[in-house]
């Protein structure tokens, strides 16, 4: 079986068929529905074989919808789309569609969220460039059973990040750097039978790593909830669940500010774990319609509309469950200082008693930000010992820097995770503090108002003077005597 980078490397000569007439910005608009398109179609090929064995060649048996994860109509299949020999961005969107319709439980709005237009404009792309990228793809099975879908999806989540490396300007929309998901999802710890919820959910990392936390057990079927603005972004997120072979997830697209769309008995939906990285400092969100929410969110007040992120995190802890309800938000550190209307909230927030931890992060991490970021864990209930104190982790030394773009490494994500978990003072990186504490300094959140930082002791200047005099006087006597060795 080939490897992860193997996989990737074939997708993205794919890219490479469209470049010219497609701007870099624009593979994902192509890429992403037409690998989809494959992988369904590769996967029913591997169905009706295990159903052709199981009936003894019963080919009637072996088309029942029964059999298949997804129908596909008549004249619908990737080998009836590659047999066309015109038309050929009009078949794939027609096929699609048809997909679509045959399986509106599952797939609906997924494939048709991609620009038809785009596909069909000859000018842009051509009969011949669609036949190129056909039959590039048609060289490999795309099947589970040629590649699983953790392989399947590894790969595809390092051409989203490729994607980002291309557009940094709205890259941090739909990436966030898998490290930083790991240690967030890794925090929450997510248990099979536990609800997970992305309000923010772009490309669906972060559920797809809870997913893979809880080892894909069968019972995170149903569990699974997002919901995303960004009309492609979303499709791209269902498409990201399926293609890491997660089954039974529920993504809504919609302003989730405005609009949240996973409601239960006319109030937002309750959820185990809450996880995002929603988009920093977001002007007009919505602050209007906020400051009279018919579902309550506005818990301590409504934010300037030039920035949204306490809007989102009163979204958030509206979203949590009672008792076992916990989160972990990545927002700007913007957030643990600024005032005004933001300091009066996050007042509020400190005398909860709901916030566990802050963590502020190192420079360069995210893609299309130039903000530093940190990430606040919240809980419903916290632990008895953790009451009335809040943890203050000063991450931004530990990361591992690169040329263009740093990252955190698994020793340093551990590392992260060490200091939560271990909840004590650590010189130069953590600090336990009491809400008094925080009070005492305008319920400032910033980790490095309150880690003790590790200072050399200043030696009186008599004491530093007398020393460099006594090293120049041996410098001077060493001199001399070097000179009398070479003179003799």
């Amino acid at each position: 079986m080939e490897s992860v980078q193997d996989l990737y490397n074939f997708l993205y000569e794919a890219c490479n068929i469209l470049r010219g007439p497609v701007s870099q910005d624009s593979f994902k608009d192509y890429i992403t529905p037409i690998l989809y398109y494959k992988r369904i179609s590769d996967v029913y090929d591997e169905e009706t074989v295990d159903a052709l064995c199981e009936s003894g060649g019963d080919e009637e048996y072996a088309s029942l919808p029964e059999q298949h994860r997804f129908v596909i109509p008549d004249d619908c299949h990737w080998q009836d789309v590659r047999e066309r020999t015109e038309n050929l961005g009009s078949a794939i969107v027609g096929a699609m569609r048809k997909i679509e319709l045959a399986n509106p439980d599952t797939l609906y709005g997924v494939l048709s969220m991609f620009s038809a237009q785009k596909w069909t404009d000859k000018k842009n792309l051509s009969d011949g460039k669609i036949r190129d990228l056909i039959e590039h793809l048609s060289t490999r099975k795309l099947g589970n059973k040629n590649y699983p879908a953790d392989l399947m999806g590894d790969a595809y989540e390092i051409l989203l990040k490729k994607f980002a490396d291309d557009s940094k300007a709205q890259a941090g929309e739909f990436y966030t750097p898998r490290s930083v998901v790991q240690l967030l999802v890794r925090i929450l710890d997510p248990q099979p039978g536990e609800t997970v919820y992305d309000p923010a959910c772009g490309s669906g990392g972060m559920l797809i790593e809870a997913v893979h936390h809880m080892n894909h057990s069968s019972l995170c079927c149903g569990s699974i909830f997002g919901q995303e603005k960004n009309v492609v972004n979303s499709a791209i997120a269902k498409m990201n669940l399926f293609l890491h072979g997660a089954s039974d997830f529920n993504i809504m697209q919609g302003d989730t500010l405005r609009n949240p769309k996973i409601l239960q008995g006319g109030e937002v939906a309750k959820f185990d774990c809450v996880i995002a990285n929603p988009p920093f400092s977001l002007e007009k969100w919505g602050s209007v319609e906020w400051s009279s929410d018919k579902y309550g969110r506005n818990i301590w007040g409504t934010p300037s509309d030039s920035c949204g992120d306490y809007a989102w995190i009163q979204h958030m802890i509206a979203s949590m469950a009672p008792g076992k309800g916990r989160m972990a938000v990545v927002m700007p550190q913007g957030v643990l200082f600024r005032g005004n209307e933001e300091g009066r909230i996050r007042e509020k927030l400190v005398k909860s008693d709901m916030v566990e931890a802050v963590v502020t992060l190192g420079d360069k991490l995210f893609y299309g930000t130039g903000l530093s970021p940190c990430f606040l864990i919240i809980r419903k209930m916290k632990p008895a010992e953790h009451s009335a104190r809040i943890l203050m982790i000063d991450g931004t030394q530990i990361l591992s820097k690169k040329r263009a773009q740093n990252i955190l490494e698994q020793k340093d994500v551990d590392r992260l995770y060490e200091l939560y978990q271990n909840y004590e003072n650590v010189e130069d990186f953590s600090q336990v503090v009491t809400l008094d504490e925080i009070a005492e300094k305008g319920y400032d959140l910033s980790p490095n108002k309150y880690v003790q930082y590790h200072r050399e002791a200043i030696k009186p200047y008599a004491e530093v003077l007398a020393a460099f005099k006594a090293a120049y006087e041996e410098v001077k006597l060493r001199e001399a005597e070097f000179r009398k060795i070479i003179n003799a």
